[in-house]
């Protein structure tokens, strides 16, 4: 993983793959009331971020929004939690975090690059992402409400 990050600014906001400017209880905080990872604890977060390319969305120093890219930087990455806060939408952030996301030095010549989204399609499509070309080859392992379990 390339250890130079970088950051892009559209004032008042910018952009920045630099770990130590993550709001790790703010992203726990919003992962956890999400669809695709309800309950999810702060370890659980910080070890997803220690393995993964991250990407932060700032409004001055509050983080904003999120996605990070789990990839080995040669063929394959993931796309995975993605978001905006609510009073930070409709200002073309997610378009605009999609485009830093996108042209990425360590993300460029993959063969493969993936997501699952239940209702951002239309986003994913504007950068090439379609749907599986043939779903019957890709197999998966889903625990859902797995966070919530280990609470019991």
């Amino acid at each position: 993983m390339s250890a130079t990050f970088i950051t892009i600014e559209r004032p008042p906001y910018l952009i920045s793959t630099d770990p130590a400017l993550l709001d790790l209880p703010m992203i726990t905080e919003y992962l956890a009331h999400s669809y695709w990872a309800e309950g999810i604890p702060l370890d659980v977060v910080e070890r997803s971020v220690t393995g993964s390319l991250c990407f932060g969305i700032y409004d001055g120093a509050k983080q904003v929004g999120f996605a990070r890219c789990v990839t080995d930087a040669a063929t394959f990455a993931y796309l995975a939690d993605v978001f905006v806060l609510e009073s930070h939408r409709g200002r073309g952030l997610s378009r605009w975090l999609m485009e830093v996301i996108m042209s990425h030095p360590d993300l460029q010549g993959l063969r493969r690059f993936s997501l699952i989204t239940r209702d951002a399609h239309g986003l994913y499509e504007k950068f090439g992402f379609t749907p599986l070309a043939k779903p019957e080859g890709h197999m998966e392992i889903v625990r859902r409400g797995i966070y919530l379990q280990k609470k019991l």
